[in-house]
Protein backbone atom coordinates (compact mmCIF):
# COMPACT_ATOMS: atom_id res chain seq x y z
CA UNK A 1 0.00 0.00 0.00
CA UNK A 2 2.85 2.19 0.90
CA UNK A 3 3.93 2.44 -2.67
CA UNK A 4 0.87 4.05 -3.65
CA UNK A 5 1.06 7.49 -1.18
CA UNK A 6 2.07 10.08 -3.38
CA UNK A 7 2.69 13.15 -0.96
CA UNK A 8 4.16 13.51 2.22
CA UNK A 9 0.81 15.03 3.65
CA UNK A 10 -0.28 11.67 2.85
CA UNK A 11 1.79 9.66 4.27
CA UNK A 12 1.55 11.65 7.43
CA UNK A 13 -2.47 11.11 7.57
CA UNK A 14 -1.35 7.13 6.58
CA UNK A 15 0.84 7.07 10.16
CA UNK A 16 -2.05 8.57 12.37
CA UNK A 17 -4.04 5.86 11.15
CA UNK A 18 -1.31 3.51 11.32
CA UNK A 19 -1.01 4.11 15.01
CA UNK A 20 -4.48 3.40 15.92
CA UNK A 21 -4.43 0.04 13.37
CA UNK A 22 -2.74 -2.61 16.12
CA UNK A 23 -5.57 -1.16 18.39
CA UNK A 24 -7.76 -1.93 16.60
CA UNK A 25 -7.26 -5.25 15.70
CA UNK A 26 -7.00 -6.28 19.63
CA UNK A 27 -9.99 -4.65 19.92
CA UNK A 28 -11.65 -6.92 17.20
CA UNK A 29 -12.80 -10.17 19.03
CA UNK A 30 -15.28 -7.49 20.87
CA UNK A 31 -16.95 -7.12 17.76
CA UNK A 32 -17.89 -10.82 17.22
CA UNK A 33 -21.07 -10.42 20.74
CA UNK A 34 -24.75 -9.63 19.24
CA UNK A 35 -25.10 -5.63 19.66
CA UNK A 36 -21.39 -4.71 19.60
CA UNK A 37 -20.22 -1.41 17.90
CA UNK A 38 -16.32 -0.07 18.09
CA UNK A 39 -17.02 2.77 20.14
CA UNK A 40 -13.58 3.38 20.91
CA UNK A 41 -11.85 2.90 16.98
CA UNK A 42 -15.03 5.84 16.35
CA UNK A 43 -13.41 7.68 19.01
CA UNK A 44 -9.73 7.39 18.30
CA UNK A 45 -10.89 8.45 14.94
CA UNK A 46 -12.18 11.61 15.70
CA UNK A 47 -9.65 12.45 18.05
CA UNK A 48 -7.43 12.42 14.97
CA UNK A 49 -9.92 14.41 13.12
CA UNK A 50 -11.16 11.84 10.58
CA UNK A 51 -14.58 13.07 10.46
CA UNK A 52 -13.61 15.94 9.31
CA UNK A 53 -10.75 14.39 6.62
CA UNK A 54 -12.98 15.68 3.35
CA UNK A 55 -14.85 18.38 5.28
CA UNK A 56 -14.48 21.36 2.71
CA UNK A 57 -11.68 23.69 4.29
CA UNK A 58 -14.41 26.60 3.89
CA UNK A 59 -16.53 25.16 6.55
CA UNK A 60 -13.07 24.18 8.94
CA UNK A 61 -12.49 20.79 7.77
CA UNK A 62 -9.07 19.34 5.95
CA UNK A 63 -10.44 19.50 2.50
CA UNK A 64 -8.50 15.85 1.20
CA UNK A 65 -10.51 14.59 -1.77
CA UNK A 66 -10.76 11.12 -2.95
CA UNK A 67 -7.52 9.86 -3.30
CA UNK A 68 -6.81 10.21 0.45
CA UNK A 69 -9.67 9.34 1.13
CA UNK A 70 -9.41 6.05 -0.26
CA UNK A 71 -6.07 5.49 1.09
CA UNK A 72 -7.43 6.07 4.75
CA UNK A 73 -10.09 3.78 3.47
CA UNK A 74 -7.98 0.52 3.14
CA UNK A 75 -6.18 1.61 6.05
CA UNK A 76 -8.67 1.72 8.68
CA UNK A 77 -10.09 -1.37 7.56
CA UNK A 78 -6.99 -4.06 7.33
CA UNK A 79 -7.45 -2.74 11.47
CA UNK A 80 -10.95 -3.42 11.05
CA UNK A 81 -13.39 -3.48 8.25
CA UNK A 82 -16.49 -2.72 10.39
CA UNK A 83 -14.89 0.08 11.43
CA UNK A 84 -13.51 1.27 8.43
CA UNK A 85 -16.67 0.80 6.75
CA UNK A 86 -19.23 2.43 9.40
CA UNK A 87 -16.94 5.55 9.42
CA UNK A 88 -16.69 5.52 5.59
CA UNK A 89 -20.15 6.07 5.02
CA UNK A 90 -19.89 9.66 7.33
CA UNK A 91 -16.44 10.99 5.19
CA UNK A 92 -17.81 9.79 1.79
CA UNK A 93 -21.52 11.35 2.12
CA UNK A 94 -19.59 14.56 3.32
CA UNK A 95 -17.04 14.18 0.62
CA UNK A 96 -19.94 13.59 -2.19
CA UNK A 97 -21.44 17.17 -1.14
CA UNK A 98 -17.82 18.62 -1.01
CA UNK A 99 -17.47 17.45 -5.13
CA UNK A 100 -20.96 18.67 -5.97
CA UNK A 101 -22.48 21.31 -3.41
CA UNK A 102 -26.16 19.71 -4.51
CA UNK A 103 -27.81 20.43 -0.67
CA UNK A 104 -29.87 23.56 0.22
CA UNK A 105 -27.48 25.94 1.42
CA UNK A 106 -29.09 26.38 4.51
CA UNK A 107 -28.63 22.79 5.63
CA UNK A 108 -25.20 22.47 4.38
CA UNK A 109 -24.11 25.71 6.51
CA UNK A 110 -25.26 24.31 10.12
CA UNK A 111 -24.42 20.62 8.97
CA UNK A 112 -21.17 21.35 7.93
CA UNK A 113 -20.49 23.30 11.47
CA UNK A 114 -21.95 20.58 13.40
CA UNK A 115 -19.94 17.83 11.34
CA UNK A 116 -16.92 20.30 12.25
CA UNK A 117 -17.60 20.01 15.74
CA UNK A 118 -17.78 15.96 15.86
CA UNK A 119 -20.96 15.38 14.52
CA UNK A 120 -21.49 12.44 12.89
CA UNK A 121 -24.19 11.38 9.47
CA UNK A 122 -25.55 8.89 7.40
CA UNK A 123 -28.03 8.24 4.95
CA UNK A 124 -30.93 5.23 5.76
CA UNK A 125 -32.99 4.23 2.57
CA UNK A 126 -33.33 0.65 2.71
CA UNK A 127 -36.85 -0.60 3.80
CA UNK A 128 -38.05 -4.05 4.80
CA UNK A 129 -39.78 -5.77 2.14
CA UNK A 130 -40.00 -3.08 0.35
CA UNK A 131 -37.20 -3.67 -2.18
CA UNK A 132 -34.16 -2.26 -2.55
CA UNK A 133 -33.59 1.97 -3.55
CA UNK A 134 -30.94 1.16 -5.79
CA UNK A 135 -33.50 -0.99 -7.92
CA UNK A 136 -36.29 1.78 -7.46
CA UNK A 137 -38.15 1.03 -4.79
CA UNK A 138 -40.24 3.99 -3.25
CA UNK A 139 -40.33 4.72 0.20
CA UNK A 140 -43.24 3.52 2.84
CA UNK A 141 -41.52 5.77 5.17
CA UNK A 142 -43.57 9.08 4.68
CA UNK A 143 -43.00 12.73 5.37
CA UNK A 144 -46.63 14.89 5.98
CA UNK A 145 -46.06 18.81 5.83
CA UNK A 146 -48.26 20.08 8.84
CA UNK A 147 -47.58 23.77 8.97
CA UNK A 148 -43.61 24.72 9.66
CA UNK A 149 -43.27 21.18 10.37
CA UNK A 150 -42.72 17.36 8.78
CA UNK A 151 -43.99 14.72 10.43
CA UNK A 152 -41.65 11.91 9.49
CA UNK A 153 -42.91 8.10 10.01
CA UNK A 154 -41.52 4.89 8.90
CA UNK A 155 -38.54 2.96 9.71
CA UNK A 156 -35.29 2.36 7.56
CA UNK A 157 -32.95 -0.96 8.07
CA UNK A 158 -29.66 -1.29 7.54
CA UNK A 159 -28.48 2.12 9.29
CA UNK A 160 -25.06 1.44 10.02
CA UNK A 161 -23.22 3.01 12.60
CA UNK A 162 -26.90 3.51 14.20
CA UNK A 163 -24.87 4.07 17.60
CA UNK A 164 -23.44 7.04 17.66
CA UNK A 165 -25.26 9.11 14.66
CA UNK A 166 -26.30 12.34 14.96
CA UNK A 167 -27.76 13.21 11.73
CA UNK A 168 -29.58 10.59 9.79
CA UNK A 169 -30.64 11.41 6.14
CA UNK A 170 -34.04 9.57 5.75
CA UNK A 171 -35.70 9.49 2.23
CA UNK A 172 -39.57 9.77 2.61
CA UNK A 173 -42.55 9.80 0.04
CA UNK A 174 -44.23 13.27 0.68
CA UNK A 175 -48.37 13.25 -0.07
CA UNK A 176 -48.11 14.30 -3.46
CA UNK A 177 -45.80 11.03 -4.27
CA UNK A 178 -42.45 12.95 -4.11
CA UNK A 179 -39.04 11.70 -2.64
CA UNK A 180 -37.52 14.37 -0.07
CA UNK A 181 -34.38 13.90 1.99
CA UNK A 182 -35.23 14.75 5.25
CA UNK A 183 -32.66 15.28 8.24
CA UNK A 184 -33.88 13.36 11.33
CA UNK A 185 -31.93 14.98 14.90
CA UNK A 186 -30.99 11.96 16.95
CA UNK A 187 -32.40 13.50 19.87
CA UNK A 188 -35.80 14.78 18.21
CA UNK A 189 -38.88 12.68 19.87
CA UNK A 190 -40.08 9.44 18.36
CA UNK A 191 -36.47 8.66 16.83
CA UNK A 192 -35.45 5.39 18.52
CA UNK A 193 -33.46 2.54 17.08
CA UNK A 194 -34.39 -1.38 16.96
CA UNK A 195 -31.28 -3.75 17.31
CA UNK A 196 -32.09 -5.77 14.39
CA UNK A 197 -28.40 -6.38 13.21
CA UNK A 198 -27.77 -10.03 13.51
CA UNK A 199 -25.56 -10.66 10.41
CA UNK A 200 -22.51 -13.28 11.26
CA UNK A 201 -20.62 -10.50 8.92
CA UNK A 202 -19.34 -6.64 9.63
CA UNK A 203 -21.70 -7.86 13.28
CA UNK A 204 -19.78 -4.39 14.07
CA UNK A 205 -21.77 -2.09 11.85
CA UNK A 206 -24.26 -2.16 14.46
CA UNK A 207 -26.29 -1.39 11.05
CA UNK A 208 -29.58 -1.34 13.04
CA UNK A 209 -33.00 -0.58 12.23
CA UNK A 210 -34.00 3.34 12.46
CA UNK A 211 -37.54 3.54 13.80
CA UNK A 212 -39.44 7.08 13.37
CA UNK A 213 -42.60 7.13 15.37
CA UNK A 214 -44.62 10.64 14.56
CA UNK A 215 -41.34 12.56 14.63
CA UNK A 216 -41.60 16.34 13.69
CA UNK A 217 -38.91 18.16 12.35
CA UNK A 218 -38.90 21.62 11.03
CA UNK A 219 -39.85 22.38 7.38
CA UNK A 220 -36.15 23.89 6.57
CA UNK A 221 -34.81 20.01 7.15
CA UNK A 222 -35.02 18.83 3.86
CA UNK A 223 -31.46 18.07 2.43
CA UNK A 224 -31.37 19.03 -0.94
CA UNK A 225 -33.85 20.16 -3.80
CA UNK A 226 -36.33 17.31 -4.72
CA UNK A 227 -34.57 16.81 -8.47
CA UNK A 228 -30.28 17.47 -6.99
CA UNK A 229 -28.45 14.47 -7.89
CA UNK A 230 -25.18 14.08 -7.26
CA UNK A 231 -23.50 13.92 -10.55
CA UNK A 232 -20.30 12.04 -9.08
CA UNK A 233 -20.29 9.71 -6.65
CA UNK A 234 -16.68 8.44 -6.50
CA UNK A 235 -16.93 7.97 -3.13
CA UNK A 236 -18.27 4.91 -3.32
CA UNK A 237 -14.88 3.30 -3.84
CA UNK A 238 -14.36 3.30 0.02
CA UNK A 239 -16.82 -0.03 -0.39
CA UNK A 240 -14.26 -1.78 -2.31
CA UNK A 241 -11.37 -0.01 -0.38
CA UNK A 242 -13.00 -1.14 2.86
CA UNK A 243 -12.62 -5.10 1.39
CA UNK A 244 -8.79 -4.93 0.09
CA UNK A 245 -8.12 -3.73 3.57
CA UNK A 246 -9.67 -6.91 5.06
CA UNK A 247 -7.80 -8.95 2.66
CA UNK A 248 -4.70 -7.44 3.33
CA UNK A 249 -5.44 -7.91 7.34
CA UNK A 250 -6.30 -12.03 6.69
CA UNK A 251 -2.90 -11.66 3.90
CA UNK A 252 -0.15 -10.43 6.41
CA UNK A 253 -1.59 -13.05 8.86
CA UNK A 254 -1.22 -15.84 7.11
CA UNK A 255 2.37 -14.94 5.85
CA UNK A 256 3.03 -13.91 9.52
CA UNK A 257 1.56 -17.96 10.13
CA UNK A 258 3.38 -19.42 7.53
CA UNK A 259 6.93 -18.14 7.88
CA UNK A 260 6.54 -18.81 12.15
CA UNK A 261 5.04 -22.15 11.73
CA UNK A 262 7.55 -25.32 12.06
CA UNK A 263 5.43 -28.70 12.15
CA UNK A 264 7.77 -31.00 13.55
CA UNK A 265 7.58 -33.45 10.60
CA UNK A 266 8.88 -30.97 8.01
CA UNK A 267 11.86 -29.88 10.23
CA UNK A 268 11.12 -26.44 8.49
CA UNK A 269 8.55 -23.39 8.00
CA UNK A 270 5.85 -24.08 5.68
CA UNK A 271 6.81 -20.60 4.17
CA UNK A 272 9.66 -22.83 2.27
CA UNK A 273 7.22 -25.11 0.85
CA UNK A 274 6.64 -24.81 -2.75
CA UNK A 275 2.80 -24.95 -2.58
CA UNK A 276 2.76 -21.91 0.30
CA UNK A 277 4.61 -20.08 -1.67
CA UNK A 278 2.68 -20.49 -4.67
CA UNK A 279 -0.34 -19.34 -2.78
CA UNK A 280 1.52 -16.53 -1.34
CA UNK A 281 2.75 -15.76 -4.59
CA UNK A 282 -1.01 -15.51 -5.57
CA UNK A 283 -2.07 -13.59 -3.21
CA UNK A 284 0.38 -11.12 -3.79
CA UNK A 285 -0.48 -10.67 -7.06
CA UNK A 286 -4.20 -10.52 -6.50
CA UNK A 287 -3.90 -7.82 -4.10
CA UNK A 288 -1.15 -6.18 -6.36
CA UNK A 289 -3.40 -5.46 -9.35
CA UNK A 290 -6.70 -4.97 -7.29
CA UNK A 291 -4.63 -2.20 -5.77
CA UNK A 292 -3.62 -0.87 -8.92
CA UNK A 293 -6.77 -0.88 -10.68
CA UNK A 294 -8.34 1.02 -7.76
CA UNK A 295 -5.94 3.44 -7.18
CA UNK A 296 -5.85 3.64 -11.00
CA UNK A 297 -9.66 4.26 -11.16
CA UNK A 298 -9.71 7.09 -8.37
CA UNK A 299 -6.66 8.89 -10.21
CA UNK A 300 -8.97 8.55 -13.27
CA UNK A 301 -12.19 9.82 -11.48
CA UNK A 302 -10.24 12.85 -10.11
CA UNK A 303 -8.48 13.79 -13.16
CA UNK A 304 -11.97 13.14 -15.24
CA UNK A 305 -14.04 16.35 -16.37
CA UNK A 306 -17.13 14.41 -16.80
CA UNK A 307 -17.55 12.67 -13.69
CA UNK A 308 -21.05 11.12 -14.36
CA UNK A 309 -19.27 8.88 -17.26
CA UNK A 310 -17.21 7.45 -14.44
CA UNK A 311 -20.28 5.33 -13.42
CA UNK A 312 -19.38 2.00 -15.32
CA UNK A 313 -15.69 2.04 -14.33
CA UNK A 314 -16.91 2.80 -10.63
CA UNK A 315 -19.31 0.12 -10.39
CA UNK A 316 -16.40 -2.44 -12.44
CA UNK A 317 -13.89 -1.56 -9.89
CA UNK A 318 -16.07 -2.33 -7.18
CA UNK A 319 -17.17 -5.90 -8.22
CA UNK A 320 -13.75 -6.76 -9.65
CA UNK A 321 -11.79 -5.13 -6.30
CA UNK A 322 -14.19 -6.94 -3.94
CA UNK A 323 -14.27 -10.48 -5.74
CA UNK A 324 -10.60 -10.39 -5.86
CA UNK A 325 -10.60 -9.38 -1.58
CA UNK A 326 -12.66 -12.64 -1.90
CA UNK A 327 -10.36 -14.57 -3.43
CA UNK A 328 -7.07 -13.30 -1.26
CA UNK A 329 -8.76 -14.06 1.82
CA UNK A 330 -9.79 -17.64 0.90
CA UNK A 331 -6.10 -18.14 0.20
CA UNK A 332 -5.30 -16.97 3.27
CA UNK A 333 -7.50 -19.57 5.11
CA UNK A 334 -5.95 -22.39 2.81
CA UNK A 335 -2.37 -21.04 4.53
CA UNK A 336 -3.32 -21.16 7.46
CA UNK A 337 -5.61 -24.24 7.52
CA UNK A 338 -8.19 -25.22 9.62
CA UNK A 339 -7.48 -23.72 12.97
CA UNK A 340 -8.14 -20.28 10.70
CA UNK A 341 -11.83 -21.43 11.47
CA UNK A 342 -11.29 -21.03 15.14
CA UNK A 343 -13.34 -18.38 16.76
CA UNK A 344 -10.03 -17.53 18.57
CA UNK A 345 -7.99 -16.78 15.27
CA UNK A 346 -8.88 -13.84 13.64
CA UNK A 347 -9.08 -14.99 10.20
CA UNK A 348 -12.54 -16.57 10.83
CA UNK A 349 -13.92 -12.99 11.13
CA UNK A 350 -11.70 -11.99 7.93
CA UNK A 351 -13.27 -15.17 6.00
CA UNK A 352 -17.31 -13.90 7.54
CA UNK A 353 -16.69 -10.35 6.81
CA UNK A 354 -14.79 -10.01 3.56
CA UNK A 355 -18.31 -11.26 2.31
CA UNK A 356 -20.09 -8.94 2.73
CA UNK A 357 -18.74 -6.70 0.00
CA UNK A 358 -21.30 -9.15 -2.11
CA UNK A 359 -24.12 -7.12 -1.04
CA UNK A 360 -23.08 -3.48 -1.07
CA UNK A 361 -23.88 -1.50 -3.86
CA UNK A 362 -23.62 -2.10 -6.78
CA UNK A 363 -24.93 -5.39 -6.72
CA UNK A 364 -22.85 -7.59 -9.46
CA UNK A 365 -25.78 -9.14 -11.20
CA UNK A 366 -27.62 -5.33 -11.87
CA UNK A 367 -23.49 -4.60 -13.41
CA UNK A 368 -23.99 -7.08 -15.21
CA UNK A 369 -27.51 -6.65 -16.69
CA UNK A 370 -26.87 -3.20 -17.70
CA UNK A 371 -23.07 -4.17 -19.39
CA UNK A 372 -25.05 -6.90 -21.36
CA UNK A 373 -27.71 -4.56 -22.82
CA UNK A 374 -24.86 -1.90 -23.63
CA UNK A 375 -23.52 -4.62 -25.70
CA UNK A 376 -26.34 -6.18 -27.14
CA UNK A 377 -27.71 -2.43 -28.03
CA UNK A 378 -24.03 -1.84 -29.48
CA UNK A 379 -23.59 -5.37 -31.56
CA UNK A 380 -27.14 -4.71 -33.21
CA UNK A 381 -26.04 -1.46 -34.12
CA UNK A 382 -23.26 -2.19 -36.02
CA UNK A 383 -25.69 -5.05 -38.13
CA UNK A 384 -27.83 -2.12 -39.16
Amino acid sequence: MESFVKTAQQQEMLNQINQLKSVFQEREPELDALGSFPFRNIEDLKNIHYHTLTLPKDFGGQGFGLYEYILAQEAISEGSGATGLSIGWHTGIVLEYAENRHWHSHSADWLMEKIKNGALINTAATENNAGSPARGALPRTTAVLDGDEWIVNGEKTYTSMAPVLDYTFVTATTADEQVITVIIPREATGVSIDETWDMLAMRGTASHTLVLNNVRIPSSYVLKPMKAQAIGKGWLLHIPACYIGIAAAARTYAIDFAVGYEPASLGKPIAETPNIRQLIGEMELELSTARHFLYGTVERYERAEDKAAMDEALHVTKIAVTNAALGIVDKAMKIVGSRALSESNPMHRHYMNVRAGLYNPPMEDMVKSQMAGKAIASFRQTQN
